[in-house]
């Protein structure tokens, strides 16, 4: 680590689900802390996500221990709030294409062979194990059910951890526009806001998801970016059995503490287009294609009506994998950058949090540390 002390002023940048949690994990710690976002808490990607909590089919081993500790911090907070409608762990059900690439049997004896609790069903049992699913829809190599998994509200999650924050005396200003990391003599000391105030302070964490690559190379860093747009399209409540978050070739569906359902898929990312102005063009076939999709796998095939949807970035690595840590080149610098952000949010939060006010590097992120990307950061 650079920070040579516990610094007595740390800056986040970022009110989603990484930043909000790591300015938890601070103040939890005794450190005066301060978080600032552009807009209102969770109004990015941490605010349209389907937020599974899993660990399925194939990764790197590093990123499938870090994703099973994020589960397990999920699990500590389901136990303190046991009835909680925004945190569930009814299990996931995934099944593939029938086609070539259908891997459910490879994926299922991977799972296996790590211990990652997995079942495989025919579709004619699936109602046995989990409800609310149209069988019919199931390919013949049938469906792995994950027991383990669930789903987590993210904004839920966001408002009580900041209210405790704020218990804990952290102060968190809103709608401040963009941020950027204030780095003089070759170290962070602190943050610069759209009119020009600054704050300073002894780190910065910046967490501020898709606008994280653009911000670092301002300061001549590069982290690889491949941050797609993507769709999260909410439905109407309505009454069904379905508990299992389903990922499905065509859709993947999970409930919301209001009774509707979650809806993306890939295929509706990539109907999504950017407007010279930046704003994005939504299809209303590609909205009423997704609760098709979505009638089509669920038991009865109910009607669905769309409540709203989110559309923006997903922020994503060049590499896929998490970007967590100092910058090596910028003491007190710090980033943290990752898809699978409701998974990683609580243990990414306090990991990091740690390492900024301990001095020490945790062996969990020692794989995703943002030197990687470019030689100028080694």
């Amino acid at each position: 680590m650079n920070a040579s002390t516990k610094p007595s002023k740390v800056v986040v940048i970022g009110g989603g689900i990484f930043g909000v949690s790591t300015a938890l994990h601070l103040a939890r710690l005794g450190v005066d802390t301060m978080l600032i976002n552009d807009g209102p808490l969770a109004n990015g990607a941490s605010g349209r996500s389907l937020a599974w909590l899993n660990s399925a089919r194939k990764r790197s081993d590093a990123y499938h221990r870090l994703r099973l500790a994020g589960i397990d911090r999920y699990r500590t907070l389901a136990a303190r709030y046991p009835d909680a409608p925004w945190l569930r762990f009814d299990g996931g059900l995934t099944w593939d294409a029938d086609d070539a690439s259908n891997e459910i049997a490879e994926v299922f004896d991977y799972e296996r062979d790590l211990g990652y609790h997995a079942q495989w069903l025919a579709p004619e049992k699936i109602a046995t194990v989990t409800p609310g699913v149209d069988p019919s829809a199931v390919t013949p190599q049938g469906a792995i059910f994950n027991p383990g998994e669930g789903w987590v509200d993210l904004p839920s999650v966001i408002g009580r951890l900041a209210q405790e924050f704020r218990t804990l005396g952290g102060e968190i200003i809103t709608d401040a526009g963009r941020a950027t990391v204030d780095v003089r003599d070759e170290r962070a000391r602190g943050v610069v806001t759209a009119d020009g105030r600054r704050h300073d302070a002894d780190a910065v964490l910046l967490a501020a998801g898709s606008k994280v690559p653009a911000i670092v190379a301002e300061a001549g860093q590069e982290i690889e970016d491949a941050t797609p747009i993507a769709l999260l399209v909410r439905t109407k409540p309505i009454r069904h059995p379905l508990k299992a978050v389903l990922n499905t070739p065509r859709v993947a569906i999970r409930r919301m503490p209001s009774g509707g359902f979650a809806l993306d898929s890939a295929w509706s990312e990539e109907e999504v287009s950017v407007n010279p102005d930046g704003s994005y063009d939504v299809r209303q076939s590609t909205l009423q294609g997704l609760l098709r999709e979505a009638s089509r796998v669920l038991e009865g095939n109910p009607a669905l009506e769309i409540e709203d949807y989110g559309v923006g970035p997903k922020p994503i690595p060049g590499d896929g994998e998490p970007v967590f840590g100092e910058l090596s080149s910028i003491p007190g610098y710090f980033v943290a950058f990752s898809h699978s952000g409701a998974t990683l949010g609580l243990i990414a939060g306090e990991l990091l949090a740690d390492e900024i006010a301990n001095s020490r590097r945790h062996p969990l992120l020692a794989d995703f540390r943002p030197e990687r990307f470019s030689a100028s950061c080694r």
